[in-house]
C-alpha cells in the first residue's frame, strides 16, 4: 500500500490527516522542524545517547493509533482530536530529557525535579491542571534462605503527570514494570475509554496487587522465622529478625502514605476523576486498606517475636550463669578443705592419724557428689 492510499484511509477513518513517525522521511524531517500551525519549533536540548522514552501511545476512543510517535507530535495530535490522550512512558530519564518533555507539556518545575531524583513518598500534587500522583513500588525478593544480610523488599518509584490530554508515567527501578499494564489495558477498550484517570488507576492497581503479594510473602517468612525462634534447637538469631524489621520497615513506608492520596482520589467531591473511574479506585482503596492492616499485624508480631528472643537470650545467660555459680560451688568445697589443711600448724586434728589424707579425700568427694546430684535435680546442671 501506498504512503498516498494509507493517507487517505486515515483521512477517512478520524476526519483529518495524523502524522505518526511511520511516514516518509521528508514528511517527519518537517514535523521536526515546524510546530503545527507553521512556526519554527523550539529545539530541545541534547541529552546523552541514552533515552528515558520507553513508550508513547497516542488513544482516541480509547484505542491506540498506529505508529511511532514523538512526544511533541502526539501532544499536538491528541489537541486535534476529540477524546485523545497521550500515554507517555519514561523509565528513569535525565534532567535535560525530562525538561525537554516538561517545555513540551508545561509541567511545574518541582514536580519535574521531585520526578528525576526520585526521593518522595507517596502523594498527590495538583499544579494546574496537571495532578501529581507518586507511588512507590515494591517487589519481593526470592532468596532461599533468610540472613542477616537478606535483600527481602525491593522498592522503587512510579510517578505519574495526568493533564488535560496526556499522562506521563515515569519509572525508577524494576520493583513493577508498566509494559504489562499498557497491554493489559488497550485489551479493555470499554475501561480505556475513560482516558488518562483509567490509566492512572491501571497503574495504581498494578502497584498495590504487587504489595498484596509481598505482604503474603512477608508471612511465609514469618512464619519461618517465628518457628525458628521457638524451636528447641533453632538458633533464632537476632541479627536475623533486626534484617526483617528493616525489611517490613521499608515495605510499611511504601504502603501506609498511600492511603491519603487514594482517600482524594475516590472522594465525591474530587470532579476531575470521572465517576465511573471513582469506583475502580475504591476498589484499590480496599486491597491497600487490606495490606496496610496486614503490614502492621507483622510489624506487632516482629516486635513480639524480637522481645522472645531477647527474653530467650537472658534466660540462657541465667542458665549459663547458675551453671557457673554450681560448679564453683562444688569446687569451694575442695578449697575449703585444702585451705584448713594447708595451714602450717603442729597442734591441728588428725595430723597424725594414720587414714586421715584418705578420709579427708573421701569427705570432701562425697559432699561434692552430694552437691551435684542437688543441683542436677534442681535444674541448675
Amino acid at each position: 500500500m501506498t504512503d498516498r492510499s494509507q493517507r487517505e484511509r486515515s483521512t477517512q477513518h478520524t476526519g483529518r490527516v495524523l502524522s505518526p513517525r511511520a511516514w516518509a522521511a521528508p514528511v517527519r524531517a518537517m514535523s521536526r522542524i515546524l510546530n503545527a500551525d507553521g512556526t519554527p519549533r523550539t529545539p530541545e536540548p541534547a541529552g546523552p545517547d541514552r533515552s528515558g522514552v520507553v513508550d508513547c501511545a497516542l488513544y482516541i476512543g480509547g484505542e491506540r493509533q498506529p505508529g511511532q510517535w514523538h512526544y511533541a507530535e502526539a501532544r499536538e495530535a491528541a489537541r486535534r482530536e476529540r477524546d485523545a490522550f497521550v500515554w507517555l512512558g519514561l523509565h528513569e530519564p535525565d534532567l535535560s530529557e525530562m525538561t525537554a518533555i516538561a517545555e513540551t507539556y508545561g509541567l511545574h518545575e518541582l514536580a519535574v525535579e521531585d520526578a528525576v531524583k526520585a526521593q518522595q513518598r507517596p502523594k498527590l500534587e495538583r499544579f494546574g491542571e496537571v495532578s501529581f500522583l507518586v507511588l512507590r513500588t515494591a517487589r519481593y525478593c526470592e532468596h532461599t534462605e533468610l540472613t542477616e544480610n537478606s535483600e527481602v523488599v525491593e522498592t522503587g518509584q512510579v510517578m505519574l503527570f495526568i493533564g488535560p490530554d496526556f499522562l506521563i508515567s515515569v519509572r525508577h527501578g524494576d520493583a513493577c514494570r508498566l509494559a504489562p499494564v499498557r497491554a493489559d489495558l488497550e485489551a479493555k477498550r470499554e475501561l480505556l475509554r475513560h482516558g488518562r484517570w483509567a490509566v492512572a488507576y491501571a497503574i495504581t492497581d498494578r502497584v498495590v496487587d504487587h504489595y498484596l503479594e509481598v505482604a503474603d510473602r512477608l508471612e511465609d517468612d514469618l512464619d519461618v522465622l517465628e518457628a525458628d525462634v521457638f524451636a528447641p534447637q533453632g538458633s533464632g538469631r537476632i541479627q536475623r529478625i533486626y534484617q526483617m524489621k528493616r525489611e517490613l520497615v521499608e515495605f510499611k513506608r511504601a504502603v501506609v502514605p498511600l492511603q491519603r492520596p487514594l482517600l482524594t482520589l475516590v472522594d465525591e467531591i474530587n470532579r476531575e476523576v470521572p465517576a465511573e473511574v471513582r469506583r475502580y479506585f475504591r476498589d484499590v482503596q480496599d486491597h491497600l486498606s487490606r495490606t496496610v492492616e496486614q503490614v502492621n499485624a507483622y510489624d506487632d508480631l516482629l516486635n513480639s517475636i524480637l522481645q522472645a528472643r531477647l527474653a530467650q537470650v537472658t534466660v540462657d545467660q541465667n542458665n549459663d550463669m547458675r551453671k557457673i555459680a554450681a560448679w564453683a560451688a562444688i569446687a569451694a568445697v575442695w578449697t575449703a578443705f585444702a585451705g584448713i589443711y594447708g595451714m602450717n600448724f603442729d597442734n591441728m586434728p588428725e595430723l597424725r592419724w594414720t587414714y586421715g589424707y584418705p578420709g579427708v579425700l573421701a569427705i570432701m568427694l562425697a559432699v561434692s557428689i552430694s552437691l551435684y546430684r542437688w543441683f542436677r535435680r534442681n535444674g541448675w546442671l
